[in-house]
């Protein structure tokens, strides 16, 4: 397993270094009619900042490079100059990175955007763990509201208040003092404030679900609450893998592809044409050439089952 990148070393001011990723869509009531009412989708952009370990969530209304876009200055807007961007290979990113207008502005602030190839969600490493989580009980949650009357406005809120659980879960200790039970989060480096935001204790009701949109957010809200306290804390426990080093893939070499995708029958055997070894030598991104097609793909190295051994 590599070494913490520089990424998550370098010292800094919240969302210098910041992981993205997307996930949704939710239906939400766009307008009302006579026969009831229209339907519209929503996504999330959801930015992890890798030093601060605190989050920004930003509601989009299409997975399209235009909105991403808008969801980026909004952002930056509101969370100042990022130094480098990391993602992975979605088609919104890939757009972000093709439109020359929005890569000058990139580059007249100096701020760097890094693909992690594809299939490769370990190598977003601490930002897919927290955004997955995450992810995961905002989709189980707000799937259950999918026929209810959830607007924008509630969404927004929503995610606000997601974010506010997120950022104020327990960091490190303030002081070694035993007795001091203080500790430092995500949300007091942001907000130079210490201490939580008291909640607004609303029933988990029918009545309350439907009668007032505030209401239905602070309902959603303590629903996030409890799935999300389960789940970080299981996140805390320490799994090992990847301790024992093994012989690096080489140009040369025959692999095969672990595609889940493949039809039947079909073994996808290809060269390796290119590697990417690491800070450390070690290499953990290889470009794959498939004979059959003539195409070359970028691959992480857990993806490749080695068949034969160049030379």
């Amino acid at each position: 397993m590599a070494d913490l990148p520089e990424e998550r070393l370098k010292p800094g001011p919240p969302f210098t270094q910041v992981g993205i990723d997307c996930f949704g869509p939710w239906e939400v009531v766009s307008r009302r009619t006579r026969g009831g009412t229209a339907q519209s989708k929503r996504w999330g952009m959801i930015f992890s900042c890798l030093t601060s370990r605190a989050v920004h969530i930003e509601v989009i209304e299409e997975m399209s490079t235009s909105s991403c876009i808008n969801a980026l200055r909004r952002f930056i807007a509101l969370r100042g100059k990022v130094e480098v961007f990391w993602s992975d290979q979605g088609s919104n990113f890939v757009g972000v990175m093709n439109d020359k207008l929005f890569q000058s502005y990139l580059e007249k602030n100096d701020t760097q955007w890094k693909l992690n190839p594809p299939h490769a969600p370990h190598m977003g490493g601490v930002w897919e763990r927290l955004i997955g989580v995450t992810k995961k009980i905002l989709n189980g949650i707000l799937l259950e509201t999918k026929h209810q009357s959830l607007t924008h406005e509630t969404l927004v809120t929503f995610m606000t208040e997601v974010m506010a659980i997120v950022n104020a879960r327990p960091l490190v200790p303030l002081t070694s003092d035993p007795e001091d039970t203080s500790f430092l989060t995500p949300s007091m480096l942001l907000t130079q404030k210490h201490g939580s935001i008291d909640e607004v204790i609303v029933e988990d009701s029918a009545s309350n679900m439907y009668r007032a949109q505030w209401k239905m957010v602070q309902v959603l809200a303590d629903r996030f609450w409890k799935q999300w306290r389960l789940r970080y804390l299981q996140s805390l426990q320490h799994r090992r893998k990847w301790i024992n080093p093994e012989r690096n893939i080489a140009v040369g070499d025959v692999v095969l592809l672990r595609d889940k995708d493949i039809r039947r029958n079909q073994w996808p055997l290809g060269i390796v044409d290119g590697v990417s070894p690491g800070d450390d030598g070690l290499v953990r991104k290889v470009n794959v050439r498939l004979p059959s097609t003539g195409k070359t793909y970028a691959r992480p190295v857990h993806e490749l089952v080695l068949l034969v051994e160049s030379g």
